[in-house]
């Protein structure tokens, strides 16, 4: 088995950045679940950075979205202005170190730590569903506020599941979804239909995290958003991409060791409250609500389905997407009904 030493890619990018540096250590603090790599490199001076290694999708969309963020982290107002860790500039320009030999096309970006208050608990009360929401719900607005200062994107919701479908063409996509490739390719044909009648072409764009899960940001004791990190999944989008994993978090079951990704809390009296709280601070549109079926879909396509392998170690992969395809992707017709959610937001 291919042994990659990663460590010294990265202590390649900091030769790189600056070969005066004298590197300590390089420790990885990647997050076991996952296929991501992030290392907290120390330096003979005692300061400290962290590097994310990443080797799959564009070298291009990598650089893209990461000039995003950086953009982002130095653009959001107050009190999201340190929220978002800021990466390193060599010159005029982010720094991106990008490793290629015959084996390999790796792409490492250096970023300032960033301070971590609390967690959430892993069941929220439903005053701290509240406050989640309207923390949320402001970061939102921060986002949509500073939108036209950002570099541009060139990722749509339609391109990534139409290389989903080319991907599909291929002898490596269809082995790897050789028992499935009729029903992902009529999900594909789904989205971009119902998002076609939804016009969401005419949704706000902002920058949008995806992954919310609880071991990706920290609050303060009032469950104000204080910081944010693992950024593998961010994209520019509509505001409803981030929805899907808190209605997770708020949901009755709370944060589980094992986790599935079902449609059910998406329904559930919890995310109401949720999506309630939110349309107080900052309204949301019927359109928008009828569009969550459809980010759930894509979720599942474009995160589970096409990037599941890299998102997720093999084991977790695996189970993830035979759930999607055997339990998830069926029944989100069936499961989704807008009609509850719209009500309780008087539409």
């Amino acid at each position: 088995m291919l042994q990659i030493d990663f460590n010294q890619i990265v202590q390649e990018a900091v030769e790189a950045y600056d070969d005066s540096k004298e590197v300590v250590s390089i420790t990885d603090i990647s997050a076991k679940v996952s296929t991501n790599h992030v290392y907290r490199i120390t330096f003979s001076d005692e300061n400290i950075i962290i590097a994310k290694l990443s080797y799959f999708g564009k070298f291009e969309h990598f650089v893209e979205d990461h000039s995003i963020i950086n953009s982002l982290a130095n653009n959001l107002p107050s009190p999201f202005e340190n929220v978002l860790a800021r990466s390193l500039i060599k010159g005029n320009s982010l720094f991106v170190h990008r490793h290629q030999d015959e084996v390999l096309d790796v792409w490492v970006v250096f970023y300032r730590p960033i301070e971590v208050r609390k967690k959430l608990p892993k069941r929220l009360n439903e005053e701290q569903i509240k406050k989640l929401a309207k923390s949320l719900a402001q970061f939102h607005k921060a986002c949509y506020s500073i939108r036209n200062t950002l570099p541009p994107s060139s990722k749509t919701l339609e391109v990534d599941v139409n290389h989903l479908l080319d991907i599909l063409e291929t002898r490596e996509g269809q082995h790897e979804h050789r028992m499935h490739l009729d029903l992902i390719k009529d999900q594909c044909h789904t989205f971009l239909q119902n998002i076609d009648e939804l016009n969401t072409g005419q949704f706000d764009i902002i920058p949008v995290f995806v992954d919310w899960n609880i071991g990706n940001f920290s609050v303060t004791e009032d469950l104000q958003l204080f910081s944010r990190w693992d950024y593998d999944w961010f994209r520019m989008s509509s505001r409803m991409m981030d929805f899907y994993f808190f209605s997770r978090i708020v949901s009755k079951v709370g944060d589980k060791t094992i986790f599935s990704y079902d449609i059910d809390q998406l329904m559930e009296e919890r995310f109401i409250l949720f999506l309630k709280a939110y349309h107080e601070e900052y309204p949301l549109k019927e359109v928008e609500v009828r569009f969550l079926k459809e980010a759930y879909r894509f979720f599942l396509l474009n995160y589970v389905i096409k990037y599941g392998r890299y998102f997720f170690h093999e084991i977790f992969a695996n189970r993830l997407q035979q759930e999607a395809y055997t339990e998830h992707l069926p029944v989100i017709d069936e499961k989704f009904d807008p009609e509850p959610l719209l009500e309780a937001l008087n539409f």
